[in-house]
C-alpha cells in the first residue's frame, strides 16, 4: 500500500491511497467465497458456481463493491497513521480505480487540524463587573422554592384560568381528516407554559370542565412534520381536570421545613450568601468567555467544514440525552417545539465553530507558554474521577489507557491556560 498526501485549502487535505494489485485480487476472491452461497447459475449447485462463470455472466464488476468495502476501512486507518496529520472528522472516500488486475485506488479527503497563529492572549481588556443579589432577585428565589414545595389542590368550580395545571383530552384535525400523532389522552398541560404550538392554550381559558371546545391553530412553516407544515388546525379539546399550585407561607414553619435554620430571617440570610456565590461563578465563566472570545477575535485559523459538522453531531448527541433524562425523546421535542432537524443543526452551528476555535486557542496558549501537566496533578485528576463514578482509584487507572491519560493531561493544562490569560486580563 502507498499513500500520497495533497494538501488543501481550509485545513483540509486528500490522501491518494494506492492498494496492490494483489491485494485487491485477495479482496475479490473474499468477496467470491462470502456471496456465492447466494447466486444460482444454470448448471450449477447454488454455491458452486466458479467465479470466472459467475463475472461473465454478471460482469466483472460483481464483486467489486464489496470487495471495495472490505479494503477501504483498513487502507485508509493505516494510511491515516503514515500520513501523521491529526485528523479531526470523518473522510470523504472517492473511488477513483478499481479494475481486476490493477491496484485498487481510492482517494479520502479529510479535515485536519488547523493551526492558529495567536495574536495578543495578555493584558485582553474586559469590563469590569461586580456581584450583587438583589431584595427582588432574593424574592424570586424564595418563591421558587415556595413553588417547588407548593401542593396541588383540584378545582371544580369554575373555569381554566392563566396558570391553571389542566388535564385534557383532544384530538387534532386537519381539512376535516385526523392526523398522525395529532390525539392525545389526559393529557398534562401547564396554561401559558407554551408547550403547544401558536395560541392553543390561551384558546382554553375560560372552558369548564367537561366542556368540549374547538381550538383553531396553524403549524409553523417550520415544522417538523412536512405535510403540517403551514396548515391550519382543528383540535376537539375536552377540560378534564383544573389544578392549582398552592404555596406555603413564608415563615418560620417554612424556614425549618427547607433548610437548616429555625427563622425566615436565617433563612434568607444564607440564601442570599448562596445566591451571591453563584452570581460570582457566574460572571467569572463571563469572564473567561470574554477573554477568551477576544483571543479569538486576535487569532488566526481556518476551521474545516467537516470539523463544525462533526462537533455539531455530538452538541446534538449530548443535547438528545439531556433531553431524554428529562422524560423526552429528540422527536417529541422536535413535535412540540415545531423546530425540525435542520433547524436546530443550524442554531448549534455557531455554538459549535466558538467551542472549537476557544479550544484550538487554548491549546495554543498552552504551547506558548510551554504549560505542563505534572505527574502529580494528572494522579490528583484521576482520583477525582474515581470518585465521581464511585470506583476504586488504582481499578480506574487500570482502565484508562496512555492516550486517555495524555488528553486529560492536555484538559487539565487548558485550564491552566484559561487561568494564565484571564489572571492576565485588565478589567477597565
Amino acid at each position: 500500500m502507498s499513500v500520497q498526501v495533497e494538501t488543501l485549502e481550509k485545513s483540509m487535505a486528500k490522501l491518494t491511497i494506492e492498494v496492490s494489485a494483489e491485494e485487491f485480487e485477495t479482496a475479490l476472491d473474499k468477496a467470491y467465497k462470502k456471496n456465492k452461497n447466494k447466486i444460482s447459475l444454470p448448471g450449477f449447485r447454488k454455491g458452486k458456481a466458479p467465479r470466472a462463470m459467475i463475472e461473465k455472466m454478471y460482469g466483472t464488476g460483481v464483486f467489486y463493491e464489496d470487495a471495495a468495502n472490505d479494503l477501504i476501512p483498513g487502507a485508509y486507518e493505516s494510511a491515516a497513521k503514515e500520513s501523521e496529520l491529526e485528523i479531526v472528522a470523518q473522510p470523504s472516500i472517492d473511488v477513483t480505480q478499481i479494475e481486476k488486475g490493477k491496484p485498487f485506488i481510492f482517494t479520502a479527503t479529510v479535515a485536519v487540524k488547523p493551526e492558529v497563529t495567536l495574536g495578543d492572549y495578555k493584558g485582553i481588556e474586559v469590563e469590569k463587573k461586580t456581584a450583587e443579589v438583589t431584595d427582588e432577585e432574593l424574592q424570586a428565589e424564595i418563591d421558587k422554592v415556595r413553588e417547588s414545595n407548593s401542593r396541588m389542590i383540584t378545582v371544580e368550580d369554575r373555569a381554566v384560568q392563566d396558570g391553571d395545571i389542566t388535564t385534557i383530552d383532544f384530538e387534532g384535525f386537519v381539512d376535516g381528516e385526523p392526523f398522525e400523532g395529532g390525539k392525545g389522552e389526559n393529557y398534562p398541560l401547564t396554561i401559558g407554559s407554551h408547550s403547544f404550538i401558536d395560541n392553543f392554550e390561551e384558546q382554553l381559558i375560560g372552558k369548564n370542565i367537561g366542556e368540549e371546545t374547538e381550538v383553531n391553530v396553524t403549524f409553523p412553516e417550520q415544522y417538523q412534520a412536512e405535510e403540517l407544515q403551514g396548515k391550519p388546525a382543528v383540535f376537539k379539546v375536552t377540560i378534564k381536570e383544573i389544578k392549582v399550585k398552592e404555596l406555603p407561607e413564608l415563615d418560620d414553619d417554612f424556614a425549618q421545613d427547607v433548610s437548616e435554620f429555625d427563622t425566615v430571617d436565617e433563612y434568607k440570610e444564607d440564601l442570599k450568601k448562596k445566591l451571591l456565590e453563584n452570581k460570582e461563578a457566574a460572571l467569572k465563566r463571563e469572564k473567561e468567555e470574554d477573554v477568551v472570545g477576544k483571543i479569538i477575535e486576535n487569532a488566526t485559523m481556518e476551521i474545516p467544514d467537516p470539523m463544525v459538522d462533526t462537533q455539531v453531531r455530538q452538541m446534538v448527541q449530548e443535547f438528545s440525552q439531556r433531553i431524554q433524562s428529562q422524560g423526552l425523546s429528540l422527536q417529541q421535542y422536535m413535535q412540540f417545539t415545531g423546530m425540525t432537524p435542520e433547524s436546530l443543526t443550524n442554531e448549534l452551528q455557531p455554538q459549535a465553530l466558538k467551542r472549537i476555535q476557544s479550544r484550538l486557542v487554548l491549546e495554543a496558549v498552552v504551547a506558548a507558554e510551554n504549560i505542563e501537566t505534572s505527574d502529580e496533578d494528572l494522579e490528583k485528576e484521576l482520583e477525582k474521577m474515581a470518585e465521581m463514578y464511585q470506583m476504586e482509584a488504582d481499578k480506574l487507572k487500570e482502565l484508562v489507557g496512555e492516550e486517555e491519560k495524555k488528553q486529560i493531561a492536555l484538559d487539565l493544562a487548558v485550564q491552566k491556560a484559561v487561568e494564565l490569560v484571564v489572571d492576565a486580563a485588565v478589567e477597565k
